[in-house]
């Protein structure tokens, strides 16, 4: 049996299997999953379980059901390509035929000291537990900052002022005006959202330094109870590690098929992937959706694309709390009550319909 072996349940991985199960995979492949988890994690959503506002069973889905689908719970050592090899924390060795690196970021930290001692995360499961548990012990009318003015610290701080509504909520960002990557109108609108709502925008902020209690904004102390860090992301350590061509960013150069340069056998999809597009859910999984086109094509001895269609991203979409929220659709703007429920739709659509 030829071993295809996917690394990482995200959404690229989840995509990939979701696609060949249970009626395009050839009799002959069998996958081998390897994930420290028993399913699938909404990480999108992760920013609303930190915050007390989803629970944890929520966030979860399950993997395809299929007896050519095997699944190793466990931590990755190291990817070996050249023996075609995975090594697992274990010392178990997985060898594979077919791989897809699917595994995903995590917190990238800037080099200011103290930051990945002291600062809560929510790129895992399992450190969106530990923040969620932190934050649900801070005292009452206590400070909480958060680094961090992009997507994900503008939910997560949105979200944590309806679950904790005593708390003093301050958002740091180093531009101008949180959100600054997405239209002024949108940004302003935001901004105007947190003012209105008594959370704290501390713009042009550059973080020195993180203390167990404190965090230095331009070397000037500010007491905290909690700090979440969710300024910057990096590919893990054991796709950094690998001796092959990567951007600027740490990600992997891959060709237009989405594979290694040289190396047919081995894709790399989501977060590790150095793509035209800021690292996203709907990009690893249109990313996905290519890749299993071109295992198709492999398997049935065909010629590859030189090129495949640019990645369609339908826009992106963010939630202020459970009522309003702001989106990017095309050119078109999106704020208030309409994008929220539109985001609501769409997560209910993935959990229950994208297989």
């Amino acid at each position: 049996m030829e071993k295809l072996v996917i690394l990482g349940a995200g959404y690229g991985g989840m995509r990939v299997m979701q696609r060949l199960l249970p009626n395009d995979l050839p009799d002959n492949v069998e996958i081998t999953l390897i994930d420290r988890l028993p399913y699938h994690c909404l990480k999108t959503e992760y920013y609303a379980l930190a915050a007390g506002t989803a629970a944890d069973h929520h966030l979860r889905v399950a993997f395809p059901e299929d007896s050519r689908l095997k699944v190793k719970y466990a931590n990755i050592e190291s990817i070996e390509l050249e023996d075609k090899a995975i090594v697992l924390d274990s010392g178990e060795s997985v060898p594979f035929d077919k791989l897809i690196i699917g595994l995903g970021c995590e917190d990238k930290y800037h080099g200011v000291p103290g930051a990945k001692e002291n600062a809560y995360s929510i790129q895992t499961m399992e450190a969106t537990r530990k923040t969620y548990e932190a934050l649900n012990n801070v005292r009452p009318e206590g400070v909480v900052s958060i680094v961090g003015g992009g997507l994900s610290g503008v939910e997560l701080a949105s979200e944590l002022r309806e679950s904790r509504p005593d708390l003093t909520i301050k958002l740091f960002d180093r531009g101008e005006m949180i959100l600054s990557s997405f239209p002024k109108k949108l940004s302003t609108y935001v901004q105007g959202w947190f003012e209105d709502h008594g959370v704290e925008i501390v713009n042009k902020s550059n973080i020195t330094k993180v203390e167990p209690n404190a965090i230095y904004n331009h070397d000037e102390r500010v007491d905290v109870d909690a700090v979440i860090w969710t300024a910057g992301i990096q590919p893990v350590k054991v796709v950094r590690e690998l001796d092959i061509a990567k951007d600027s960013s740490g990600r992997v150069e891959l060709t237009p098929q989405h594979f290694i340069p040289g190396n047919e056998d081995v894709f790399v999809v989501g977060d590790c992937a150095s793509l035209p597009h800021a690292p996203s859910a709907q990009l690893a999984e249109g990313q996905a959706e290519q890749i299993v086109q071109i295992l198709k094509a492999q398997w049935n001895n065909e010629a590859l694309p030189a090129e495949l269609p640019k990645i369609k991203l339908k826009g992106v979409l963010g939630s202020l709390g459970k009522k309003h929220g702001f989106g990017l659709m095309g050119e078109r703007t999106l704020l208030g009550r309409v994008p929220r429920v539109l985001k609501s739709g769409v997560l209910w659509m993935y959990k229950y319909h994208s297989g």
